[in-house]
């Protein structure tokens, strides 16, 4: 598998382990619309690379993904075409990480916010600094958190958190989340790189094949709730996309301004 068109994901190998590298490290990787584009292809290419059978998600730079380009925002306020292609892909991304059989591991190197922590919850094993922030503030831009956070939250910390989390959008500390259950560590900055390749290490030589097929069969559920949910948590979303609520939250970041949110 020769992963060279893809340019916002850096792809790199050791032994059968791929580690993919979201590469917009000056934006502190937000997803724009080219970045969303390949995150949507990524994981079925991965899928059918007969060379890796571990996979690791992580960031360049300073953050694991800051979540939604806000500059990216408003050109799909201002063009609804593309927010219909978004949400094409978005449904892609979340079946693209459910999907693929291959253990796909999260090191969060640093903050994972909105589609960045959608990203990492969706992955298998999650392995996060310590320091770094997890969040879902979609409501914060005046969106609803349709891209997967209303599908996953609520499997690893229960429904009376993940709506406290999400209609807030508070973050929570590396350290919080790992002892809540939404993620499964917290380490050290010194530790995290050989942390995480001991681990993959660990799946890579071990029986493959019925690894994968335990991910799979854990997934199932998942996969029908993604489902039963995914469609109309877009659709939600869509309606909040063209509010004036988001408008006013896309404005006031793009002013460097707190946003002065009135009714819908």
């Amino acid at each position: 598998m020769n992963y060279a068109d893809y340019k916002l994901i850096l792809s790199a190998r050791r032994n059968r382990v791929l580690t993919l590298t979201l590469n917009r490290p000056d934006n502190l990787n937000a997803v724009d619309g080219s970045l969303h584009e390949e995150l949507s292809r990524i994981f079925y290419d991965v899928a059918i690379d007969d060379d890796a059978d571990v996979i690791v998600l992580t960031g360049a730079g300073r953050a694991f993904s800051a979540g939604g380009d806000f500059g990216w925002f408003q050109q799909m306020i201002d063009d609804p075409v593309l927010w219909e292609r978004c949400r094409v892909e978005a449904k892609k991304i979340v079946f693209g990480l459910l999907d693929c059989e291959k253990p796909v591991i999260a090191k969060l190197n640093g903050h994972a916010v909105g589609l960045g922590a959608t990203l990492a919850l969706f992955c298998d094993v999650i392995f996060a600094v310590k320091g770094a922030r997890i969040a879902d503030p979609h409501v914060l831009a005046g969106m609803v958190g349709g891209d997967g956070g209303a599908i996953i939250w609520p499997q690893l910390i229960g429904y009376a958190r993940a709506k406290e989390y999400l209609m807030t959008g508070d973050p929570i500390l590396a350290e919080d989340a790992e002892r809540m259950g939404l993620i499964n560590h917290a380490v050290d900055a010194a530790d995290l790189d050989a942390t995480v390749d001991a681990f993959a290490d660990r799946l890579a030589s071990g029986a493959v094949q019925a690894i994968r097929y335990t991910k799979t069969s854990v997934n199932i559920g998942l996969r029908q709730l993604a489902h039963s949910i995914l469609d109309a948590s877009l659709a939600y979303e869509a309606l909040t996309n063209f509010s004036a609520n988001h408008q006013e939250a896309v404005s006031a970041f793009l002013e460097k301004r707190k946003p002065s949110f009135g009714k819908p």
